[in-house]
């Protein structure tokens, strides 16, 4: 996750944008934004989309995934298929950066399932 902070900071300073831009196009605070960006809240998968459409910057950019994918398709008399390929598997080679979105994911989805039991158990 660090990895990916730093690439959004990288990115944002590149952008020349400012914690206070950003914090503003989140619809945070600075404070908040500026504890997201040292890790010291978790960035939550729609925040991570949302960074990335302000930053104009690819998620895939973010999470620096390599798309090395290539497909070559041939027309013949037969129909389409696909022929010549150099196939790499997207994802064995981001596995980690996927079990991490997804880890990121399910731990907010936790998060919200205490917060809602706390909040049923205080009405």
């Amino acid at each position: 996750m660090e990895h990916v902070l730093e690439k959004i900071r990288e990115v944002r300073k590149q952008k020349g944008y400012s914690h206070e831009y950003i914090a503003h196009e989140l619809d945070i605070s600075q404070v908040a934004y500026s504890k997201l960006e040292k890790n010291e809240t978790k960035l939550t998968v729609e925040r991570l989309y949302k960074l990335a459409e302000i930053l104009e910057t690819p998620i895939t950019d973010l999470l620096d995934v390599k798309a090395n994918n290539i497909f070559n398709q041939h027309n013949n008399n037969r129909g389409t298929f696909i022929g010549n390929q150099e196939i790499q598997n997207l994802y064995q080679e981001n596995r980690d950066k996927s079990e991490k979105i997804i880890e990121l994911y399910e731990a907010r989805l936790q998060d919200k399932d205490l917060l809602i039991a706390q909040l049923s158990g205080k009405i």
